[in-house]
C-alpha cells in the first residue's frame, strides 16, 4: 500500500478516535419505549420505532464517528414491566436514551429511574403535564402533547362555542386524572360547569353503564378523558345509545389521526381534537409523510412525528455536547432550538417541555374529504406559550419561584 495513502489514513483514524471515545460503549443506543400489542398500538406502537429509524437515517446513521441503534420493547402499558426493561437498558444493554414512553404511569416511573441514572428520557406517548411539573427531571423530556396543551385547545373551544356544562368518562389511571383536571380548570375559568365524571379501566369493552350515566346527566359536552381504543370504543357505543343524536357533544380530549383512521370518517366526523401534526398541513408535513407512508402504508400522526422530531434533536445535542453523557446531552437539548417538520420555532424550557404551537381540527364529514387520509379541517391554531405552562407555573421543584 502507498505509504502516503497509510499515513493519511492514519491521520483521519486519530482524529476520528477522540470524538468516538466520547461515546460510552463507542455506539450511540436509543431505546423506543412504548405499548405494540394493546389498546395504543395504533396510536404510537412499532410506528413510532419506524420513525425514530427515519430520524437516524437522516441524521446519516452516526454522531461523533459512532454508528448509532435503535433497540425496542413493549411495555404493556404496566410500569413494572416498563422500568424492568429501563434498567436492563441502562445497567446491561448500554441504552443512552428512552423514548416515546406511551402510558403516563409508565413514562413517570422509567422517566424517574433515568434520573437516578443520569439518562435522557424523551416522551412523546404519555401525556400527563406532571412529566414537567411536580415529577420533573434534570433529564427528563416532554415532547409531544401534554394534557394542559388538549385542554386548552379541545375545552376551551368547547366551552366557546357554548359547550358550557361537561361529563368526564375518564382514564382510571394517572393520565386520565390529569386530563380530566386539566379540562375541569379551562372549563371552570370561562364560566362552564362540570356536573358528574366516572372512571373507567383501561382497555374496557363495555363502556354502557358509563355512558348512560354521561347520557343522564344531561351536560351537554360528554368528554372522553381517555385515548386509543378506549376512545374509540366509547364513540362507537356512544353512536348506539344515540348520545348525539341526543344533541349531546363528544369531546375527544386525547383522539389523533391513527385513531381517527380505525374508527372511519362515518363515526368520527365531527369530532373536535387537538394535535401538534398534521399531514397534510403544508408542503413540508406531505413529504414527510409521504416517506413514512412509502415504510408503513399508513401516514403519521401527532405521535410518530414527535418521535422523530425528538430522536433528530436527541442525535444534534449528543454531536453539540461532543459526548452521550446524560447530563451534558440534557443541557445542550435545553440550548439548542427545535426547527423540524413537527415544530417549527420550538423551544424547551428548564423544566425539560418543549413549547411548540398546536392545532384544533375537526373531523370532517365522508362527503367533505376528497383523498386517503384527508381527515381534518384546522379550526385554530394555538400559540405554544397559550397551550404550555411555563417552568414557574408548572410545579416543577427545580424551576419554581423561591
Amino acid at each position: 500500500m502507498n505509504r502516503n495513502a497509510v499515513a493519511v489514513g492514519l491521520l483521519v483514524a486519530g482524529f476520528a478516535l477522540p470524538a468516538a471515545a466520547q461515546v460510552s460503549g463507542n455506539v450511540v443506543k436509543i431505546g423506543v419505549l412504548n405499548d405494540q400489542s394493546g389498546v395504543y398500538a395504533d396510536y404510537g406502537g412499532k410506528w413510532s420505532v419506524e420513525a425514530a429509524k427515519m430520524a437516524v437515517e437522516d441524521f446519516g446513521g452516526k454522531v461523533l464517528g459512532a454508528p448509532i441503534e435503535i433497540v425496542n420493547a413493549d411495555h404493556q402499558n404496566k410500569p413494572d414491566i416498563g422500568s424492568n426493561i429501563a434498567r436492563q437498558w441502562f445497567d446491561v444493554d448500554g441504552v443512552d436514551m428512552i423514548s416515546e414512553l406511551t402510558t403516563s404511569s409508565v413514562a413517570l416511573a422509567v422517566q424517574a429511574l433515568a434520573a437516578e441514572k443520569h439518562k435522557v428520557t424523551i416522551t412523546s406517548g404519555a401525556v400527563t403535564s406532571d412529566l414537567t411539573g411536580k415529577a420533573c427531571s434534570p433529564t427528563g423530556f416532554h415532547w409531544a402533547f401534554d394534557t394542559h396543551a388538549l385542554a386548552v385547545g379541545t375545552g376551551g373551544a368547547l366551552v366557546d362555542q357554548g359547550g358550557d356544562s361537561w361529563f368526564f368518562l375518564t382514564a382510571d389511571y394517572a393520565f386520565g386524572y390529569s386530563l380530566e383536571e386539566q379540562t375541569t380548570k379551562f372549563v371552570t375559568s370561562k364560566g362552564g360547569k362540570v356536573l358528574g365524571s366516572v372512571r373507567h379501566p383501561l382497555n374496557t369493552t363495555d363502556f354502557s353503564s358509563f355512558l348512560l350515566q354521561a347520557q343522564a346527566s344531561g351536560a351537554k359536552v360528554v368528554g372522553l378523558a381517555n385515548a386509543g381504543l378506549d376512545t374509540a370504543n366509547a364513540i362507537k357505543q356512544a353512536a348506539e345509545f344515540g348520545i348525539v343524536a341526543g344533541g349531546q357533544k363528544l369531546a375527544g380530549l386525547l383522539f389523533t389521526l391513527a385513531e381517527v383512521h380505525g374508527l372511519g370518517l362515518e363515526a368520527a366526523q365531527g369530532l373536535v381534537l387537538t394535535e401538534d401534526f398534521y399531514w397534510d398541513r403544508n408542503d413540508e408535513s406531505r413529504a414527510f409523510a409521504q416517506r413514512f407512508f412509502e415504510r408503513t402504508k399508513r401516514m403519521p400522526n401527532s405521535v410518530q412525528a414527535s418521535e422523530y422530531s425528538s430522536v433528530l434533536q436527541y442525535l444534534k445535542a449528543v454531536q453539540a455536547a461532543g459526548t452521550d453523557d446524560g447530563d451534558k446531552v440534557a443541557a445542550k437539548l435545553k440550548e439548542l432550538p427545535v426547527d423540524d417538520v413537527f415544530a417549527h420555532g420550538g423551544k424547551v424550557q428548564a423544566d425539560g417541555r418543549m413549547v411548540h404551537d398546536m392545532y384544533l381540527f375537526q373531523v370532517k364529514a365522508p362527503a367533505e374529504s376528497t383523498k386517503p387520509w384527508d381527515y381534518y379541517k384546522l379550526l385554530a391554531t394555538i400559540p405554544g406559550d397559550q397551550a404550555y405552562l411555563s417552568p414557574t407555573e408548572s410545579g416543577c421543584p427545580a424551576t419554581a419561584k423561591k
